[in-house]
């Protein structure tokens, strides 16, 4: 008799083999949330929070699939897609980032990513990335973050890298103290 195809077998036929996923993001929350949502679509999650452990990794039991923050505490995330690529060529990586940047989407995509998304990436989309084959592009998102929101996101990045300092962080955007400090003040954008 021929074994009915679940949503968990059909899952598990588009990952292949080996369901091993990095993940590696230094925001514990995000990380830990994105682990137990893959883990649901079939995938076996190994989580990492550093540049160094991400390289430990990639070194000694390299993953079939790999979802790299770009801007960790320790580093370059790209140098764990270039570490992965070098030790399991068929390995599929997305990174993932706060800026989106063009340079730095290309240079993800030239040492080996298959694709670049910008946080906060929802685990449907990181999914289809990951699955992607061939020039088969995912589909765009069915709620893209605004223009509102992704700068709302960006400014909330820099805050939080400048220790929440409104000077600072005023200083680095180029930004007047007291505009800043609105924005601050109001809900995130939709």
């Amino acid at each position: 008799m021929a074994e009915e195809m679940t949503g968990e077998n059909v899952a598990r036929a588009s990952i292949g083999e080996d369901p091993s996923i990095l993940i590696l993001d230094d925001d514990a929350a995000f990380r830990q949330r994105l682990a137990r949502a893959m883990e649901r679509r079939g995938f076996e999650p190994i989580q990492a929070a550093t540049v160094a452990e991400g390289l430990g990794i990639a070194r000694t039991r390299p993953p079939a699939f790999a979802v790299v923050d770009l801007r960790l505490e320790d580093g370059n995330g790209l140098d764990v897609v270039e570490a992965l690529r070098e030790t399991r060529p068929d390995s599929r990586a997305i990174v993932l980032t706060g800026y989106g940047a063009i340079a730095t989407a290309v240079a993800a995509v030239k040492i080996g990513a298959v694709d670049y998304l910008a946080k906060p990436a929802d685990a449907d989309d990181i999914e289809k990335a990951l699955l992607s084959r061939g020039e088969d592009k995912p589909a765009p998102p069915e709620n893209p973050m605004s223009a509102d929101r992704v700068r709302w996101e960006h400014i909330q990045r820099v805050f939080e890298l400048c220790d929440r300092n409104v000077s600072e962080t005023a200083r680095r955007l180029n930004m007047h103290r007291r505009t800043l400090q609105r924005i601050l003040a109001k809900r995130s954008p939709r």
